[in-house]
């Protein structure tokens, strides 16, 4: 694997590069697709088609090889990168890696010559409101964008019970939405499409979380060595100012997430501490 990415890195990174500034040449708007599911996900690709009917919009795929849920924004030294083919023509870029690092190479290698101008994750199964937000590789993977001084979006639905479709078409409304009024600088923009019939949209702060963890069962053991299943269920969010409650009562829910996580009331109040070091 190490000598597959030396000369990946070293020819065909470069030739990659070159067909890919040759045909952005001639768009106006670039966008990274990536996901935590992994490349193969129908959601991606249904995401990306609505994306790619978007006018002067090129759309370019750099998503994990396999799954890759709850990796949250985790990143990997080195790793091996595939072309991915289908029905002849080049669909995407399957990265060994976690889906930061998805995008991180995307950023770097895909878009070193002309930068992209939005990273869009997606669409994710299940949702990822709220306390769960902090578990997403979906957003982790925007949170990366952010990292890099890129808008970002991170879409996100329930596990069954959705119209894929839709969910894209209002992801790709959306992005063209922000084209016209203007991306906000420092957010990740998180939406969560819930199951059944959409009661509306929402705009909503993060908080709650559907998922609760009991704890942990033994499945199987040998000597010293166990083996563990989480035990989780999901429960109810409290806060109706939440996006969790709103999500679970069939609202689209739209969140600006931000990459800085400092409690500010908390920081002024350790600044009036007497900090002298004796």
């Amino acid at each position: 694997m190490g000598e597959f990415i030396i000369v990946f890195n070293r020819s065909l990174a470069a030739l990659v590069i070159s067909a890919v500034t040759q045909v952005a040449l001639a768009q106006d708007f670039r966008i990274l697709v990536s996901n935590d599911d992994g490349i193969d996900s129908p959601e991606m690709a249904t995401l990306a088609e609505a994306l790619d009917a978007l006018p002067d919009v090129e759309v370019v795929i750099s998503a994990p090889a396999e799954n890759q849920s709850g990796s949250s924004h985790a990143s990997t030294s080195e790793f091996a990168v595939e072309q991915v083919l289908r029905n002849g023509q080049l669909y995407g870029y399957a990265v060994h890696g976690r889906p930061a690092d998805a995008v991180r190479w995307g950023i770097k290698v895909l878009g070193g010559d002309q930068a992209f101008d939005l990273v869009v994750t997606g669409i994710n199964q299940g949702a990822n409101v709220g306390n769960v937000a902090h578990l997403s590789g979906t957003v982790g993977a925007a949170m990366e964008a952010q990292y890099h001084g890129i808008p970002s979006l991170a879409v996100s639905q329930h596990t069954s019970g959705v119209d894929t479709q839709a969910s894209a078409q209002f992801a790709a409304n959306l992005v063209q939405r922000l084209r016209e009024q203007g991306f906000p600088d420092g957010v990740v923009v998180s939406v969560n499409i819930p199951a059944g019939d959409i009661q509306g949209v929402v705009i909503r702060q993060m908080g709650d979380s559907y998922l609760f963890y009991r704890g942990f069962e033994e499945t199987s053991r040998v000597a010293d060595s166990a083996t563990y299943e989480r035990d989780r269920t999901i429960q109810q969010a409290t806060d109706p100012r939440s996006d969790t409650w709103a999500w679970e009562r069939g609202y689209i829910t739209i969140t600006p997430l931000k990459f800085d996580w400092t409690d500010y009331e908390y920081l002024s109040e350790l600044q009036t501490w007497d900090w002298e070091i004796d």
